[in-house]
C-alpha cells in the first residue's frame, strides 16, 4: 500500500459515521428548538471527528505494541502490528491529532462555558485511556461504557447544549439511542477479535460474557434506536422522524447475518453494514427533525 492508503486505513474510515451522526442528531434537535447555530456546530464536528481519529490511532499504537493484533487476527491490518508504521511515529502522531482536536475544542467555550474545559480534557484522557494507561477501559470490559457515554451522551448533548444551551429529557433519549447504535460498531469488531482477545487477555464484554451476549446486546441496541424513535414521533416532532426506523430495522436483522459471519469478508461487511446503520440513522433523524 501507499503511505497515504496506509494512513487512511490508519483512521479506520468505516468508524467515522460514528462521530458525524451524533452532530447531525443534536443539531436537528436544536433547528426543532429554534436554536440551531452552524459555527458551533461545525465545530463539535471537527473536535469529534479529530478525536475519533486521534484515538483509532492511538488503539493501534497501544494494541500493536501490546501484543493485542496480531498476524492471525481476521480483521482488518493494524499499521503498527503489521509493521507498516513505526511505533514512535504512531504514538507521536497519535498525541499530535489529539492535541489539535483539543485545540479545536477550545472555540467551543465562548459557545457553551468553560465547563466544556473539562470534556475536552476527559475526551483526550479517555481516547487514550481506551487501550492505554494503568486499568485500560478496552481491556477490562468498559469500552462499551465508554462509546455509549461519549458517542451517544456526550457528543449529543454537547452538540446541543452549545446552540440552544439547554438539556432536556428528549435530548438524553437520543443520546441513548445514537450511543448504543455507534456501539454496535464496537460489537461487531469484539465478536470478530473475540478468540484473538481472549489469548491477549483484553477483556471486552465478549470476551466476559459471550458471543450470544454480543448479539443480544446487537439486538436490543436497535430495538432502543427504534423506541426512541417512536417516542419522538409520539411527542409530536413530525412523520419524517420515522424514516429512521428503516436502519433500526436494518440492525436487528443484521444480528442475523453476524450469527453466521465466518471469514473475514463476512466480518468486513457486517462492520460496514453496522457504520452505514448509525449514519443513515443520524442523517434520517435528524432530516426528519429538520423538516418538521
Amino acid at each position: 500500500m501507499s503511505p497515504f492508503r496506509i494512513w487512511f486505513e490508519a483512521t479506520r474510515p468505516k468508524t467515522l459515521p460514528a462521530v458525524v451522526a451524533p452532530v447531525l442528531l443534536g443539531s436537528g434537535l436544536a433547528y426543532v428548538e429554534g436554536a440551531f447555530r452552524m459555527a458551533p456546530a461545525l465545530i463539535c464536528l471537527v473536535f469529534a471527528l479529530f478525536m475519533q481519529i486521534g484515538t483509532n490511532f492511538a488503539n493501534d499504537y497501544l494494541d500493536g505494541i501490546k501484543g493485542a493484533d496480531t498476524k492471525d487476527r481476521i480483521g482488518p491490518v493494524r499499521a503498527v502490528a503489521a509493521g507498516l508504521i513505526q511505533p514512535g511515529i504512531m504514538k507521536l502522531v497519535a498525541v499530535g491529532v489529539l492535541a489539535m482536536g483539543f485545540c479545536i475544542g477550545l472555540m467551543l467555550i465562548p459557545f457553551g462555558g468553560w465547563w466544556l474545559l473539562g470534556v475536552g480534557i476527559a475526551s483526550v484522557a479517555c481516547a487514550w485511556l481506551y487501550t492505554g494507561g494503568p486499568y485500560p477501559l478496552a481491556y477490562n470490559g468498559l469500552g462499551d461504557v465508554f462509546v455509549v457515554l461519549f458517542f451517544g451522551f456526550v457528543a449529543v448533548v454537547c452538540t446541543y447544549y452549545v446552540q440552544a444551551g439547554s438539556v432536556t429529557f428528549d435530548l438524553l433519549l437520543l443520546g441513548l439511542g445514537c450511543g448504543l447504535l455507534v456501539n454496535n460498531i464496537l460489537l461487531v469488531n469484539n465478536y470478530r477479535d473475540v478468540d484473538a482477545d481472549r489469548r491477549a487477555q483484553k477483556n471486552t464484554s465478549v470476551v466476559r460474557f459471550g458471543r450470544c451476549f454480543a448479539l443480544r446486546f446487537y439486538a436490543l441496541s436497535a430495538g432502543i434506536s427504534a423506541a426512541v424513535v417512536l417516542w419522538f414521533y409520539l411527542r409530536g416532532y413530525g412523520y419524517f422522524v420515522l424514516s429512521a426506523l428503516l436502519f433500526s430495522g436494518c440492525g436487528l436483522m443484521q444480528v442475523r447475518h453476524l450469527k453466521t459471519a465466518q471469514t473475514p469478508l463476512d466480518f468486513l461487511h457486517a462492520l460496514k453494514v453496522s457504520g452505514l446503520i448509525v449514519a443513515g440513522y443520524g442523517l434520517f433523524f435528524s432530516a426528519g427533525l429538520f423538516l418538521r
